[in-house]
């Protein structure tokens, strides 16, 4: 789906433990670079492949992956893309997610008795394929940690926001030109409307929705949530909203 002149939102199936849904990677390029934010579930790799030439840029191009934060619905095809890649990737995250996305430290909210829990009903063969996904997670070499207020200086510029809460270290990116909210999880969107975090998937849903204040501060014309998809009605008005209730 194209938001803006180059941006474009990518809509990929996805089969977990809570069935089958859709989740929102954002592409984001210019002349010089091309942005991927968030590498979807493990094997997604061709999916991303083919969102990206149906968005017009090819696969070969991409240079730089952002990530959010350190799930493995975010991170899962990163290993692939840098591997499949014909030149270095640049991987960024927050310094807090760092140590996740290397593997350097379990992921945060996959511990023994969450994942009995999430995969418990699921039938035999298919619960073993995801509690094997879950001991041995994807993990790849973050290049460059970012910070929150940074502009990074890609296609016009993109702000991180540190929003922790639902992780640690989860950011959002704010486009700067098209003034688009990159939101990851610290929000979704569900039967057309904007709401605020999952507390069932927060790390910490105090943290997460003090962490909305933030998103205030700026001009927001669009949303994507990375589930549920984007969201355009007055944007504003719903943070505002949004973060008040959480206060």
């Amino acid at each position: 789906m194209r938001l803006a002149d180059g941006v474009e939102v990518l809509e990929l199936p996805m089969r977990s433990f809570r069935g089958q849904s859709i989740i929102h990677p954002t592409l984001t390029w210019d002349d010089d670079t091309v942005v991927l934010v968030d590498a979807g579930f493990p094997g997604q790799l061709q999916q991303i492949r083919e969102g990206m030439a149906g968005a017009g840029v090819s696969f070969d191009r991409l240079n730089k992956v952002i990530i959010t934060h350190q799930d493995i619905d975010h991170i899962g095809s990163l290993p692939d893309i840098i591997r499949e890649s014909s030149h270095d990737v640049d991987v960024l995250s927050h310094e807090e997610e760092r140590p996740y996305v290397e593997g350097r430290k379990p992921l945060i909210k996959m511990n023994r008795e969450r994942i009995s829990k999430m995969v418990g009903s699921l039938p035999e063969e298919q619960r073993q394929q995801m509690e094997a996904l879950f001991a041995n997670p994807p993990k790849a070499n973050v290049t460059a940690a970012v910070a929150d207020g940074e502009v990074l200086p890609y296609c016009g510029g993109i702000t991180v926001i540190f929003t922790p809460g639902h992780t640690p270290g989860h950011i959002c990116l704010y486009l700067n030109q098209s003034k688009i909210l990159v939101s990851g999880d610290a929000l979704v969107a569900a039967d057309g409307e904007l709401q605020g975090p999952n507390p069932q998937s927060a790390y910490d849903i105090d943290t997460a929705l003090k962490s909305l204040k933030k998103l205030t501060q700026y001009d927001i014309k669009t949303v994507i949530c990375y589930h549920g998809g984007v969201y355009r009605d007055s944007a504003n008005k719903r943070l505002a909203e949004l973060a008040s209730a959480a206060h």
